[in-house]
């Protein structure tokens, strides 16, 4: 709401329009399939005006972002954070190598521009606070096209 943006959470999209394959018992979770999220979201993709929200982006054409944000987390912190949500174990195991190997960011540099990439610390309130800003006053600078 604070950048008159639709937000898109993509694991919400997931579980509430079927966008998954079914449920993956090892990681407690639905098991994402990228085309039909990809499907589902063409079209509110090409109205524009979308944050869309989710911990992997090389599946997204590169067409529907003008600004791709990888946020990063100490590993104690986003340990701290998962078990918080009830993670199962495993899932946690997962996500904190990935964050220790930097599978997001590559996945980004990989997938996107150079110059359409931001990567941003996410390890405190103040730091998630200051990383709202830097969005906003991106999108202020940057009008839509």
């Amino acid at each position: 709401a604070q950048t008159g943006f639709r937000h898109i959470n993509v694991g919400d999209w997931v579980k509430e329009k079927s966008l998954h394959s079914g449920w993956d018992e090892e990681f407690e979770c639905w098991t994402l399939d990228e085309d039909k999220v990809c499907d589902a979201l063409e079209d509110v993709m090409a109205e524009g005006g979308n944050i869309v929200d989710h911990h992997s982006c090389d599946f997204f054409p590169e067409r529907w972002f003008d600004l791709v944000v990888v946020l990063q987390t100490d590993n104690t912190v986003l340990y701290d954070r998962l078990a918080k949500r009830g993670y199962a174990a495993k899932k946690i195991q997962e996500n904190v190598e990935c964050e220790i190997m930097m599978v997001v960011l590559e996945e980004a540099t990989d997938s996107y521009k150079e110059e359409i990439l931001m990567t941003l610390r996410s390890d405190t309130a103040e730091e998630m606070e200051a990383n709202i800003e830097r969005v906003k006053e991106w999108i202020s600078v940057h009008p839509a096209v």
